[in-house]
């Protein structure tokens, strides 16, 4: 029997006959690690455990807790659900079911729409299944002959899949488990005995493949995790997220809607949301300002032709709105650096010009599908705090550095924790591998030199260059995509942007593109939920309201209140006749920083008497004292 030579996790090296399976490995050297490993990699290459090992090679484990791990523990739970829905429902045929973040779903044709009883019917034979211990088997088998079995069983949608696989794949997997058998490419738990803590979450229409031609499927969402502790954990955010969603709570302060007679994806802001974004966006332009930015602005559609020589016409054109002008086509921006390259371009430019940092406040529009549509977070009409850098090639790596301490900064100010990723090149995209080679090595080349840790997210760079991608934490620990920065030596090529040299030559600048909070509107999003409506003194648009005992203390209230507006504090009248108690309850509701309690006491004093929305009251003092503490907590972004 033929030997052969395994590098161990721990870097040890094993000699074996040659088939056996990766399960058999582990067990010869460490079968403690078996119930927590759901799959391996046997020189980089992601295997089941059931893989038999014929050749030398460098082992490594996948646990089942681990970031490679868990999707594939979820993705197993999908295909054990849909073997529930099967068992149960007849006539059902299963389209795709993947892993998601945070869970996984299925694809299903059905006469009938599934309700939240039946979900609870297709869980308990899912647990059944999971308890039965079901081995995942793996077969590979002739494309044609794949084709012949879902075609007999009446799978459409799998055939469809495997016709639509390139000519050259001529053999395909399934997977088995207790009888039920599906296409896929796998890996898979070893068996279904490891699937301990999940949870169907909800039903949603899905077109299938995305497609709003194609037919509406129903789509099933459940979480996995490796232990129940983990799965509550889950499941209570979950709960708390929807106590937190931000198109709740801005109906219920009045900050914004959402108006199907103005059209989905399009957000009509109310006095206190715009108020809300006025703040922020003038926190921006300031510290902009600070940084050598200048203000520019571009218009809302640019002539097509300007579009095509930028590459948005080849590579973007799906996302894009069109209209005519004179017999003229035009394109609604959905980005703001052509606006800002005309600039550049508008005179000549020298070195001693450079860094030229322009800065907009831009809104732009993107033909977003309907499904994908989520209130704040993803708008077809947004504004972005963009900026476009150009500059030298030996000016790139300072400039990339002032921006991620940028980011830095605003996220302190703002309270958020963030991860780093560098994206790079995109299967589709434009411009020549040196270009991209010069745009990766200059993010990461700065990355590295700000200690800055980062992930790799391979083929998710921008069609005109790499890109780095700061993901903010809210309170509930959930990631969101804000600030970026593109490096981008394409563009300059395309619009023959120029500065002259030194040596007295033409030099072709670096384009860098990038955001800072990125879209206004989802910021803000994201800040509602992370603050649960209850923003920091300085962000809240109604900072403190007065609220009248009686009647008689509105005089006094009136004085206060204008002492307060001239002061800059921003604060409501609360004297209508209700009891002190509903006024309490009514702001608190509200979430407003500050009630002023105006009393006999109060009014004879002149004082007030401020309480905190949590209820802590901090005693009688004078405006200027309640002024002087605002004013404090704003100055230190509090």
């Amino acid at each position: 029997m033929n030997e052969i030579k395994i590098v161990m996790p721990d870097g040890s090296e094993r000699t074996v006959p040659a088939g056996m399976t990766v399960q058999e490995i582990i067990r010869l050297w460490k079968p403690t690690l078996l119930s927590s490993t759901v799959a391996a990699r046997i020189n980089q290459t992601t295997v089941d455990l059931s893989h038999s090992v014929q050749t030398d090679g460098v082992l490594s484990l996948i646990d089942i807790q681990s970031k490679e791990g868990l999707p594939i523990l979820r993705h197993s739970i999908s295909h054990v659900m849909a073997q529930a829905v099967q068992d149960i429902f007849q006539g059902v045929q299963v389209a795709i079911g993947p892993s998601i973040e945070d869970g996984f779903y299925y694809d299903f044709e059905y006469a009938q729409t599934f309700t939240p009883e039946e979900l609870e019917k297709i869980e308990k034979r899912m647990l059944e299944i999971a308890v039965a211990d079901h081995p995942f088997v793996r077969r590979d088998v002739p494309r044609k002959e794949a084709v012949a079995f879902f075609k007999d069983r009446g799978e459409s949608y799998k055939v469809e899949l495997l016709n639509d696989l390139p000519e050259d794949v001529k053999t395909v997997s399934l997977y088995t488990q207790g009888g039920y058998l599906d296409l896929c490419r796998g890996p898979h738990i070893p068996t279904t005995g490891m699937i301990k803590a999940f949870k169907l979450l909800n039903v949603a229409g899905a077109y299938w493949r995305g497609d709003e031609k194609n037919r509406m499927l129903q789509r099933i969402y459940g979480t996995g995790f490796a232990t129940q502790a983990h799965l509550a954990e889950h499941l209570h955010i979950l709960e708390e997220a929807k106590k937190r969603d931000h198109r709740r709570l801005g109906r219920e302060l009045d900050l914004f809607q959402l108006n199907d007679e103005a059209g989905p994806g399009l957000i009509i802001f109310h006095p206190k949301g715009m108020l809300l974004r006025y703040l922020i966006e003038e926190w921006e332009r300031k510290e902009h300002f600070k940084r050598g930015y200048d203000m520019v602005m571009g218009p809302q559609i640019l002539k097509a032709d300007l579009w095509k020589k930028s590459g948005h016409y080849e590579h973007y054109r799906e996302n894009m709105y069109y209209t005519e002008v004179d017999e003229q086509e035009y394109g609604i921006k959905p980005m703001n650096c052509l606006s800002h390259m005309l600039i550049y371009k508008s005179k000549i430019r020298s070195y001693r010009d450079l860094p030229l940092r322009y800065f907009e406040l831009g809104t732009v529009h993107r033909h977003e599908k309907t499904g994908v549509l989520h209130g704040l977070m993803r708008a077809r009409q947004f504004t972005q705090d963009d900026a476009h850098i150009l500059c030298t090639p030996e000016q790139l790596n300072a400039e990339i550095r002032a921006i991620a301490d940028f980011v830095a900064y605003a996220m302190k100010i703002f309270g958020f924790e963030y991860e780093v990723e560098l994206s790079t090149r995109p299967a589709k995209s434009i411009g020549s591998d040196a270009d991209w080679e010069l745009a990766t090595s200059a993010l990461k080349n700065a990355l590295d030199d700000t200690r800055m840790a980062y992930d790799i997210n391979e083929g998710d760079g921008a069609f005109y260059g790499p890109k780095i991608d700061f993901k903010l934490k809210d309170a509930l620990k959930r990631k969101w995509q804000c600030a970026t920065i593109q490096c981008d030596f394409t563009l300059p090529e395309r619009f023959d942007l120029s500065y002259i040299g030194p040596d007295g030559e033409k030099h072709r600048p670096v384009m860098l593109h990038r955001v800072i909070l990125g879209a206004i509107e989802r910021f803000m999003g994201v800040l509602i939920e992370h603050h649960a409506g209850a923003f920091p003194v300085w962000l809240s648009p109604v900072q403190a309201i007065l609220l009248s005992v009686t009647d008689k203390h509105i005089p006094y209230g009136e004085t206060v209140y204008r002492r307060l507006i001239d002061a800059g504090i921003r604060v409501e009248k609360g004297f209508d006749n209700e009891k002190l108690g509903f006024k309490i309850r009514q702001a608190q509701m509200q979430k407003i920083p500050y009630m002023l309690v105006i009393g006999d006491r109060e009014m004879d004093a002149g004082q007030i008497s401020p309480r905190r929305r949590d209820g802590e009251n901090l005693g009688a003092m004078t405006a200027e004292d309640f002024i002087a503490l605002v004013k404090e907590q704003c100055e230190q972004h509090q």
